[in-house]
């Protein structure tokens, strides 16, 4: 008889959450909202499931406490519970019974931090802050599934950067290959006496490139180790679910998210940095022969005296690889690798003004202007960026600047931005190759070193006309004035994106000429 009482007349099971409503009939909460949710989707009146009293609103549902605690007592043995995350059902041991009245552990005080009976809560805890063992239980669990979100977090990050890692390894093999390529294509340049020093020098690459992947590796292997304890976190929660409330309320207190230390994703390939001594010997090396061999071929043929005055001028100090391909000096044999450029505004200095598409910049006299605030802006140089870069292939782009004071060239995207000084001017760091042109005469330069300009410009003719050819395999990058005249090129092993920018003094504007004209 007691069981009929403790049933809901809807679902005939136990209640769950006992609700009563006016009439005083009492279902579960769950039962007697889908019941009214159907009677309001048909415009049908509300009314007790029991009585059929109608209602002229819908009734506000209050938990019945004393039945409540009566089905907490009665179910304190049921062996199912339902998982805190899957809401699967679970097996659980009977509940815990109180050792002095021999009552369920139905109450949970939070003032002695422990679980007690009913009567335990009445005469021992009485004027404590009191809850039922179920809700407490229900908060642990919220607590537990705020944690096991927070790990979620943490797993989809350390999968994140797994991902970024192995990509950054990709590029790295691929860096120190091209590196390889390159140091290759130099020795093979120079006579038989130097290949004791080729091998060496390719010896060093390929340690370089086993010790760099190896401590990507490492790093790898940390972050599949911060994967693996995350996810046995997880599973430690999950097993947590099928604990007794009081041992599951005990137990929850131990789980901890770990804090990791952030594992760096980067894979530093600064080769060219311990290779800078070899790499300046071999490109002076290759100047000298190159030269001298021309000359010397030159005259074997009969042709230094019928020359013009205009083939006795200086040769070209640095000329490409056997593997780089032979550039025409008409403006036929460049038309295949032009482009088309524009300046990036991003990075534009507030001293400078850009039009037309962005493909003009000018330096305004009237002082700088207000732009907006960009890590990518160049704060203190007068200086801007395009929007292009390349990593490989060959590519020519023609410029006009209006007077001779300005620089033009190349740079890594990491150029310094925000520094004073002449650190962040294309040239003037290692980062970076450029061609100055000052109204007395041409300067090349790279790392804040000047090399001397073999090739002759007339600079008091304005605008003057610059072509660059950027040729990124064979690491060259060649500079031509009027009539495709060649003027100076850099050789060097690039390992990174390569982006045009130009420094504009003060009064001077230099337009990005259209590949068509």
């Amino acid at each position: 008889m007691m069981e009929d009482h403790m049933q809901c007349t809807i679902c005939l099971d136990p209640f769950k959450f006992p609700v009563t409503i006016p009439c005083g009939h009492t279902l579960c909460k769950e039962c007697i909202s889908k019941f009214w949710d159907g009677k309001e989707k048909d415009s049908q009146d509300l009314l007790c499931p029991v009585c059929k009293e109608k209602f002229p609103t819908r009734p506000q549902l209050n938990r019945n406490v004393s039945l409540s605690v009566l089905m907490e007592a009665v179910t304190a043995n049921s062996p199912t519970k339902r998982d805190v995350f899957t809401g699967a059902a679970v097996n659980m041991k009977p509940e815990e019974f109180c050792e002095r009245h021999q009552k369920p552990l139905v109450i949970y005080c939070r003032n002695d931090r422990m679980c007690v009976c009913y009567e335990c809560s009445v005469n021992e805890c009485k004027g404590h802050d009191q809850i039922l063992v179920e809700e407490e239980r229900k908060n642990r669990e919220a607590g537990l599934r705020k944690k096991c979100m927070e790990i979620k977090k943490h797993q989809e990050a350390t999968e994140r950067s797994l991902l970024e890692l192995t990509e950054n390894m990709s590029q790295a093999k691929v860096s120190l290959q091209q590196m390889s390529h390159w140091v290759n294509s130099k020795f093979s340049q120079l006579m038989k006496v130097l290949a004791e020093k080729q091998e060496v020098t390719q010896l060093f690459l390929e340690q370089q490139q086993e010790l760099t992947v190896l401590q990507a590796e490492e790093r790898l292997a940390e972050l599949q180790e911060r994967t693996e304890k995350l996810a046995a976190l997880q599973e430690e929660i999950s097993s947590m679910c099928s604990l007794p409330h009081c041992q599951l309320i005990k137990d929850s207190r131990f789980i901890v998210v770990p804090q990791f230390s952030e594992v760096a994703v980067d894979v530093n390939t600064s080769v060219l940095e311990k290779l800078n001594p070899v790499t300046e010997v071999l490109t002076r090396v290759t100047k000298l022969v190159c030269e001298d061999l021309v000359r010397a071929a030159q005259v074997i043929g009969g042709q230094d005296k019928e020359s013009s005055p205009q083939d006795k001028r200086p040769i070209l100090a640095v000329v490409p690889s056997p593997a780089t391909l032979s550039y025409p000096a008409e403006s036929e044999g460049l038309s295949a690798y032009r482009c088309n450029l524009t300046f990036d505004p991003r990075t534009a200095s507030a001293h400078l003004r850009l039009s037309q598409s962005n493909r003009r910049a000018e330096h305004l006299t009237s002082g700088p202007r207000p732009v907006p605030a960009d890590e990518s802006r160049f704060d203190h140089t007068w200086q801007v960026l395009c929007f292009q870069r390349f990593m490989h292939g060959q590519h020519y782009w023609e410029l006009e600047v209006s007077k001779p004071w300005a620089y033009v060239g190349v740079t890594y995207p990491n150029i310094p931005r925000k520094e004073k000084g002449k650190r962040c001017m294309v040239g003037m760091n290692e980062l970076s190759w450029s061609l100055q042109l000052y109204e007395r005469q041409l300067s090349a330069w790279h790392a804040g070193c000047r090399e001397p300009v073999t090739g002759q410009l007339q600079l008091n003719s304005q605008p003057l006309r610059i072509g660059m050819l950027l040729d990124y395999e064979a690491g060259t990058l060649t500079y031509y004035g009027e009539g495709q005249v060649r003027l100076h090129a850099f050789h060097y092993a690039f390992s990174q994106a390569l982006l045009p920018a130009c420094w504009i003094g003060e009064g001077v504007s230099i337009t990005l000429c259209d590949p068509r004209d």
